[in-house]
């Protein structure tokens, strides 16, 4: 009985054809290599004389029928056209399902609505997202790891089903591989990023730092917590310049934390920020930052620092080829 019951739930699984843009290429792969279920398909990403997309979906009459995925990356407004046209045809050639993965949601971190006239760019890419056609079998699947401000969860319509990851279990399975995972503490740069995780880290002592304004400054303080003799790692959805982590690792050395790293799903570093925490250029310190771990979420950023110290880039493929499944 048992024997047919690991049967059933093995025929119950998908196979699966994805399709990525350029950019994704190498995690496309690294998804790939996780199961056999699932099969890499690709897209001639050209361009007419004007600029504007020339695009080819190689064997798009294979797929109908099957389930599908793309993998998208929308790492600069020139690229989201492109991938917009084919994510809307996607699920109109007679697919069984279609799923999109955009690991980074990059307009969350822009969502700064503070006077009349400001515009909510994440609300209008949720608004440009929910519009994709339904497939045969139904509303798109998109997935999307550590979305930045929580009430993003709603802007999505009723036309997409929002299936919302993390990338926080990559970083406990990497904590506990540490000589020192006993002796670790997980520091939030400020009350948004404690909201957002403090749940899925609950095993762990925590301190939680905040920003307050001086004059013109704002100065990041100590608010709970006690780092002194422990190995703090700082844990955040994203990183941009980074200044704030800077910060934030100043005053955990200076209330004695031992060593200090770092954790965020999306390095986005733009302009080359991720440059002020190499070990050797690193505002006179030689190892500010004991490890600072990021996701793949933002490919452009992978290729440019690969695993220099101390990055160390923890890949969201398993994950990615699970929530396939799902």
């Amino acid at each position: 009985m048992e024997e047919n019951s690991k049967t059933v739930s093995v025929t119950q699984k998908k196979k699966v054809h994805l399709f990525y843009c350029l950019d994704c290429e190498e995690l496309a792969r690294k998804i790939a290599a996780q199961s056999d279920l699932i099969t890499l398909q690709s897209i001639n990403w050209r361009n007419f004389a004007d600029g504007f997309p020339n695009l080819y979906i190689n064997n798009a009459h294979d797929i109908r029928g099957q389930h599908v995925a793309f993998l998208a990356s929308f790492s600069s407004p020139a690229v989201i056209f492109e991938q917009i046209s084919v994510i809307y045809l996607l699920p109109r050639l007679f697919v069984a399902s279609f799923t999109l993965v955009l690991p980074f949601f990059p307009t969350g971190s822009f969502e700064r609505m503070e006077e009349e006239g400001d515009v909510a760019t994440a609300f209008t890419m949720a608004r440009i997202l929910s519009n994709i056609p339904i497939s045969r079998g139904g509303p798109t699947s998109l997935v999307i790891y550590d979305i930045h401000a929580l009430q993003e969860r709603f802007y999505f319509g009723d036309h997409v089903l929002p299936l919302f990851e993390t990338g926080i279990p990559l970083l406990k399975k990497r904590l506990q591989q540490l000589a020192d995972a006993n002796n670790i503490v997980v520091a939030f740069p400020d009350d948004g990023a404690w909201k957002r995780f403090h749940k899925l880290l609950d095993e762990f002592p925590v301190v939680v730092c905040t920003k307050v304004r001086e004059d013109d400054k704002r100065i990041v303080r100590l608010k709970e917590g006690n780092p002194a003799g422990y190995h703090v790692v700082i844990v955040d959805d994203l990183v941009q310049s980074g200044g704030t982590l800077i910060e934030c690792q100043k005053v955990l050395a200076a209330h004695g934390a031992v060593k200090v790293s770092a954790y965020v799903t999306h390095g986005v570093f733009p302009k080359h920020s991720w440059e002020r925490f190499m070990h050797q250029n690193n505002e006179g310190s030689e190892k500010a930052f004991e490890y600072f771990w990021i996701t793949d979420s933002c490919p452009q950023t992978v290729k440019a620092i690969g695993n220099r110290a101390p990055f160390e880039v923890l890949s969201l493929a398993g994950s990615i080829a699970e929530a396939l499944q799902i």
